[in-house]
């Protein structure tokens, strides 16, 4: 059982946002200009430029097919984002190499644990080339942000893709939505992360959290306060083909379940959060 937030507020977004301590607007970085495509492609001619990209990036050998879902998914959030602003990445190579090379590349460095949970997952990333790859698995894209979940739905139905659930919600530790495995690429501290799937993570299942290579001084902190539910099974360093950009790829195991909550004082929780933000 899982419950909505209402408000997509939270300390971290604050830390961003360049408004005063407000609140960013809805499907915005605080402090970005919507950046619209330039250029855009026919299908065939995206499909084979993402066919080269791919060759020269050491996929050489992606299946035909799911390239071709990866081209129309590419069509998808480039119409988006004439009136949206969900990436940052516009030309088609960039698309190609740190969304969906970045993605995929997951699925070479390790197993991952289903049903499967995006978390934070934006406009579907790494969650729809995961599911592209593994159409049979259950996979869950968790996103608070209504356009941007919208924006999901349409792809789904476009695309028709099957086991794909949209949880339109933030995940925090309120949330107790039983998934096999988590992973997030979100800039979010390792520790909260832990902390937000503490209840919903199954014992034994895994969280793959995707960083930047400066990741070290997180890990410790998110041992020392979560170390008795989690331990560090993996920590893989790696770049993506044919690039200087460089990852790292933190794995943590559940270990031990953790308490249940008391879920009345949650919800009483989140009924006087809901009313204060209302006096606002």
């Amino acid at each position: 059982m899982s419950h909505k937030n209402r408000s997509n507020w939270s300390p971290y977004k604050a830390r961003r946002s360049d408004a005063g301590g407000r609140p960013p607007q809805s499907g915005s970085r605080p402090g970005s200009r919507h950046k619209k495509p330039g250029e855009t492609y026919s299908f065939a001619e995206a499909d084979d430029r993402i066919h080269d990209i791919f060759r020269n990036h050491g996929f050489e050998d992606y299946p035909h097919d799911k390239r071709n879902q990866l081209t129309r998914f590419y069509q998808l959030l480039m119409e988006n984002q004439k009136s949206e602003n969900f990436t940052r990445l516009l030309s088609l190579r960039d698309v190609a190499i740190k969304h969906f090379i970045d993605s995929l590349i997951v699925t070479r460095l390790t197993d991952l644990d289903f049903p499967l949970m995006d978390m934070g997952t934006g406009p579907g990333f790494p969650g729809i080339p995961l599911k592209i790859h593994a159409p049979d698995e259950r996979i869950i894209l968790a996103e608070g942000v209504q356009r941007r979940v919208n924006f999901l739905k349409h792809v789904r139905e476009e695309m028709k893709l099957s086991r794909l659930d949209i949880l339109g919600r933030n995940i925090n530790e309120t949330c107790l939505y039983p998934v096999g495995g988590v992973i997030t690429r979100a800039v979010e501290d390792a520790r909260n992360t832990l902390g937000n799937v503490l209840y919903g993570l199954r014992n034994g299942g895994r969280a793959f959290l995707m960083k930047g290579p400066g990741v070290d001084p997180e890990i410790p902190m998110a041992l020392d306060k979560w170390g008795e539910y989690f331990r560090l099974e993996k920590d893989i360093a790696y770049e993506l083909p044919q690039t200087p950009h460089r990852r790292r790829l933190l794995i943590f195991r559940k270990i031990k379940p953790a308490p249940l909550r008391d879920l009345e004082a949650d919800l009483d929780l989140d009924f006087r959060q809901g009313e204060e933000d209302g006096d606002e």
